[in-house]
């Protein structure tokens, strides 16, 4: 089979990995991929944006699967755009991609279903939203309503940074169009998981649980960042939990689009926060996260290739899906300076014991080297028996691995650690 997996990302190389498994697999394409991913798959400089370049390769390349990763062309319509032309998918249509490119879109579908997430009032117009600041409980959560980049959302602690943060999204642009609409929302505590989910549509399957790590710095502090890494499973999501999310939450989200005649298929991502009053909906994405999806694939024992076909046909519920009991860590390995300001090309070096366990996120190949060309560069995974193990062989492993002002978090998976000793 010929594969065409759109994006270029970490997040886009673990599931490139996950389907050279599959022996009826003999060529990847990845648009635009990245200089490490080139070593797994053929890399084509066509965007992730550019819908109908990747009709047009398909077409010619005469694709047989493709497997659209990324938010931004799921919510142009890649899916639909390449289901035209006869090429099946793996990824959701654009009216159903809608839960993750409107914040608007998603608080209000779980309003009218009675999905549990945190209280919220939207905006259009800035003075009105700036009007609900000066009186809105803090610490309070302001997010743009379209795509940015996962950096759309701030949690203002005063009134000040309330202001600031409604005034940057909506007068000064700073995500573009995506800021012309806002919510604010009820500042939630508690644990947070991510749950990834196989969903046909009527069928939804979860995936190990995860533990991302935000914040640039170790103890949590500093910068929200893209990830900077991740652990699975995680100890804060029992049994217990898992079954009362799949009953107020994520059937009833499947339900909820369904019944908005936006059927959801591919990977449905819940961002949950574990509140003393239960599991409540942070948010949605309507893709594989990044990096959740480098600790979560790697404990799949089923082959992919065969789960994303059966979404795509409707055969969820005949497919079996199973997933190892082992632990895994990933450690993001980022350019000093990110999320903000960072300098690139910087080589490389990774040790070929060291490839099996490594994504390439941003990076690109400069002749015969492989230079830093984004914040996130690597990241890299380990799996074992024990979490303590699997976060000791990532570290072990992320140290033979070097790049200049190369930095990573020293404490992935210390809250977790803690969470199981209670």
């Amino acid at each position: 089979m010929k594969i065409l997996v759109v994006g270029g990302g970490g997040r886009e190389h673990a599931i490139i990995k996950k389907l050279r498994e599959n022996p009826s697999v003999h060529k990847i394409y990845v648009l635009p991929g990245n200089g490490g991913i080139a070593r797994d798959a053929a890399c084509v400089p066509i965007k992730a944006t550019d819908i109908a370049g990747i009709v047009d390769f398909a077409v010619k390349k005469d694709v047989d699967y493709a497997v659209v990763a990324p938010d931004d062309p799921l919510v142009l319509g890649a899916v639909d755009a390449l289901e035209a032309v006869g090429v099946p998918c793996f990824g959701p249509r654009a009216n159903a991609a809608i839960i993750e490119g409107s914040k608007v879109f998603s608080k209000n579908l779980m309003k009218k279903y009675g999905i549990p997430t945190a209280a919220y009032e939207t905006f259009d117009d800035m003075e009105a939203a700036l009007s609900y600041a000066e009186s809105a409980p803090l610490p309070t959560v302001i997010k743009a309503d379209g795509l940015a980049l996962g950096k759309g959302v701030t949690i203002a602690r005063t009134r000040q940074e309330a202001r600031d943060a409604i005034t940057e999204a909506m007068r000064d642009r700073k995500f573009g169009r995506s800021g012309e609409r806002i919510v604010i929302e009820e500042f939630l505590s508690g644990p947070e998981v991510s749950v990834l989910a196989f969903t046909d549509g009527e069928t939804l399957v979860p995936m190990v649980s995860s533990m991302d790590h935000k914040c640039a710095f170790d103890g949590d502090k500093g910068p929200n960042t893209g990830g900077m890494g991740t652990i699975a499973p995680n100890p804060y999501y029992t049994a217990d939990i898992a079954e009362q999310c799949m009953e107020t939450i994520f059937m009833p989200t499947i339900r909820a689009m369904k019944a908005e005649g936006r059927p959801f298929k591919g990977c449905l991502y819940f961002g949950l926060m574990l509140t003393a009053d239960g599991p409540k909906v942070i948010e949605y994405n309507c893709r594989f996260g990044d990096p959740e999806t480098q600790v979560v694939l790697p404990l799949l024992t089923s082959d992919l290739l065969t789960v994303m076909q059966a979404v795509t046909e409707g055969r969820l519920a005949q497919t079996e899906v199973v997933f190892s009991d082992r632990n895994a860590a990933c450690i993001v390995m980022a350019s000093q300076g990110y999320p903000v300001a960072y300098e690139k090309g910087f080589e490389i070096s990774i040790p070929e014991a060291a490839m099996p366990h490594v994504y390439v996120a941003g990076a690109a190949q400069d002749g015969d080297k492989l230079v830093t060309s984004g914040g996130r560069v690597l990241g890299v995974t380990a799996v074992a028996d024990t979490l303590q193990d699997a976060v000791d062989e990532a570290y072990r492993i992320t140290e033979t691995i070097s790049f200049q002002n190369a930095f990573y978090r020293r404490d992935i998976g210390a809250r977790a650690l803690k969470a199981k000793e209670n």
